[in-house]
């Protein structure tokens, strides 16, 4: 087992992985208790689908009982520009780097399923020659991106990949904090990495640059405060105390992964996918708050920010408008104050009335 390790490693960078380590699915006893202690907290928001699921999310081991090994993947989308930069611009909106150009979750599946197809046509083969144990059952495989109810993150951990940081988010000491995960779940029984150990030491700086305080305490996140849920999961007008925090930031946040002193080893993403489309970089805002329906479908075509739909969007530009300072965008504002809908109407007048007082 330990060759064919060895060769789907080495496929899996040819892929384009940055990493691709490996770890047992009952590896992170621990997801269970954090999960549990976060939900009742209320930390999750309007995001019942992570109460709903818990029963899998905190025991990967459950969602598929077969499973003998989990294949963690890592792939770098590590931006060629200064993501913070734009936070300066006031007349334009902040979009999280991960957003700026295709879908990831296609992206990533794409190659997950290339490679578990090629891992099972080599474990096929291995039986045929001999190098493999032919009484083996045939292998199976299960490919996950985000989507499902897979804890990445602690599993990541498990398998090597890097470590969860104050922050909640995986990093390592090879490419940062700048990389998308997927895992293949299969029944092969494929030699185990070790764990990654927490390497943050006594650094805050994730903590500290967080605008909205969405940590509590060092490794916990309250995602009512967080802006990319804010931005993203949130449904409705966002709490008054939390909107100027925002900033200009339209769709998610880059900014405690972006302060991280690890990304000094951030690997140059290879998908030009990944690679920002020169108008989403530091969009305007009034051409954004312009967008109808069709024209933000247009606009978002294949890119993640199409999911949440022109009324959020346009609530999220409108907040980034009353946030700018620039009296020119009042009437920008004044302009939606009758829109059909009622949250983006609310953010209009919100904004138009932070601008008459400019």
């Amino acid at each position: 087992m330990q060759a064919l390790k060895d060769r789907l490693v080495a496929r899996a960078f040819e892929e384009g992985f940055v990493a691709c380590r490996i770890c047992r699915p009952w590896d992170v006893p621990e997801v269970a208790g954090r999960l549990a202690t976060f939900l009742e907290a209320g930390y999750h928001g309007q995001m019942g689908w992570l109460a709903e699921r818990s029963h899998w999310r905190g025991d990967p081991a459950a969602l598929w009982p077969e499973a003998q090994s989990v294949i963690m993947l890592a792939e770098s989308y590590a931006p060629e520009h200064d993501p913070l930069a734009v936070l300066e611009r006031r007349d334009r909106g902040a979009i999280s780097v991960y957003a700026q150009n295709r879908d990831y979750h296609d992206l990533v599946k794409k190659r997950l399923k290339r490679l578990a197809r090629w891992l099972i046509a080599e474990a096929e083969g291995g039986r045929g020659r001999g190098t493999l144990s032919a009484s083996l059952a045939a292998p199976e495989v299960k490919v996950f991106v985000d989507t499902a109810p897979v804890p990445e993150k602690a599993l990541g951990q498990a398998a090597g990949l890097g470590w969860q940081g104050k922050h909640t988010n995986l990093v390592s000491r090879d490419w940062g904090s700048w990389a998308f995960l997927g895992s293949i779940f299969t029944t092969l029984e494929l030699p185990a990495d070790a764990a990654e150990v927490d390497h943050c030491g006594s650094c805050r700086a994730c903590l500290d640059v967080c605008p909205t305080g969405a940590f509590p305490a060092p490794y916990r996140l309250d995602a009512r405060r967080c802006i990319s849920y804010l931005t993203i999961e949130h449904k409705g007008p966002v709490d008054m105390d939390l909107r100027e925090g925002m900033g200009n930031r339209i769709y998610g946040c880059d900014d405690c992964l972006a302060v991280c002193p690890w990304n000094k080893f951030a690997v140059a993403a290879r998908e030009i996918g990944y690679a920002a489309r020169p108008g989403l970089v530091a969009p305007e805002l009034a051409a954004l708050a312009a967008l109808d329906d069709a024209a933000f479908r247009a606009q978002f075509s294949g890119s993640p920010i199409k999911r949440i739909g022109r009324d959020r969007f346009v609530r999220n530009v409108l907040y980034a408008i009353g946030n700018s300072g620039d009296a020119a965008l009042r009437a920008v504002a004044q302009g939606l104050a009758g829109d059909a809908d009622p949250t983006v109407a609310e953010a209009a007048r919100w904004a138009a009335g932070r601008l008459a007082e400019v």
